[in-house]
């Protein structure tokens, strides 16, 4: 069947750490089934938190003892992958019926990535994609992913890939995801701007997909008990901003600002091959005797034991 719901669930990461916000995601259960929905798209680093403000203690040339504490708590609150949060997340999957696209912070040896994980309701864990460009100072705590973690995952409701956040400005990164036929565009983040709405409708239309937008939403540094430097206290640090939207740019659901809920609309994959008739961006519409694009999908650890 070609129709089904999708969903944005649209919450933020709580203080309290992973399993304080393991617990927010399963309380949302009964929502989802309630719903009906068959995928649900969560936000950028909602397991491990997206440390909006914090300087790590970090000056051009130097770090400060304090800067190494702070990533030290970071780091401890980061999620193994597998481990014991992508166990509760399949079994979150399995009882709802529902395919999960999360947005974590993953803990491997030392280092961290910003991190979208696939569940399916069948298989549990079946899929991650690292996100290849940390933007900005996110440069600073998260280690560059590589095209070894550029999946398409057949999810009951089409076919799943994803871009996380600022990746979704990169063209060749989409290019690379149209290519493998992505039906469903999921697109966790924390940009809460205006602009992230148009650049959604864009790439649903660009691509010919559907797009699913998850945005954390977080309460003013005044409610969460915390200090951000410059920022207003009254102001909330992330004010969401989910939005599904239909492959000719066409907004289905949303935006939700500045509050916690789920987000859902339905949608018909059976609709791509009416809209791509006249624009098929890497089939007939592309020019491959003029422009071609190479995707190198090797892993690349930094040591090798040959």
């Amino acid at each position: 069947m070609s129709r089904s719901i999708v969903a944005a669930l649209q919450i933020g990461s709580l203080p309290g750490g992973k399993a304080e916000t393991l617990a927010q995601i399963l309380s949302w259960e009964q929502a989802i089934v309630d719903a009906g929905a068959r995928l649900v798209v969560m936000p950028e680093a909602l397991l491990g938190g997206y440390p909006k403000g914090e300087r790590f203690g970090t000056q051009l040339g130097y770090r400060l003892p304090e800067g190494r504490e702070a990533f030290a708590r970071y780091h401890a609150n980061a999620i193994d992958v597998p481990g014991a949060e992508t166990d509760e997340l399949a079994a979150l999957s399995a009882r709802t019926g529902a395919d999960l696209v999360v947005g974590v912070i993953e803990r491997s040896g030392h280092s961290l990535y910003c991190t979208a994980l696939f569940f399916t309701a069948q298989d549990g864990l079946v899929a991650k994609h690292r996100k290849l460009m940390p933007t900005g100072t996110e440069r600073l705590i998260w280690a560059q992913g590589d095209g070894s973690t550029l999946p398409v995952v057949e999810g009951s409701a089409g076919r799943l890939g994803t871009a996380i956040c600022w990746e979704n400005y990169m063209p060749l990164l989409r290019t690379a995801m149209y290519a493998k036929g992505v039906e469903i565009w999921c697109a966790p983040t924390v940009d809460e701007r205006d602009m992230w709405q148009a650049s959604m409708r864009h790439i649903a239309c660009e691509g010919r997909c559907f797009v699913v937008s998850a945005c954390q939403v977080q309460d003013s540094p005044q409610q969460l008990g915390t200090e951000v430097e410059n920022w207003p206290a009254e102001r909330p640090l992330i004010n969401g901003g989910s939005v599904i939207v239909g492959p000719l740019g066409e907004v289905l659901a949303g935006p939700l600002v500045g509050e916690r809920g789920l987000l859902v609309a339905e949608i018909d994959t059976a609709e791509l091959a009416r809209v791509r008739y006249d624009f098929d961006v890497t089939g007939h519409y592309s020019r491959p005797d003029v422009f071609e694009l190479s995707v190198d999908e090797r892993a690349r650890p930094g040591v090798k034991f040959i």
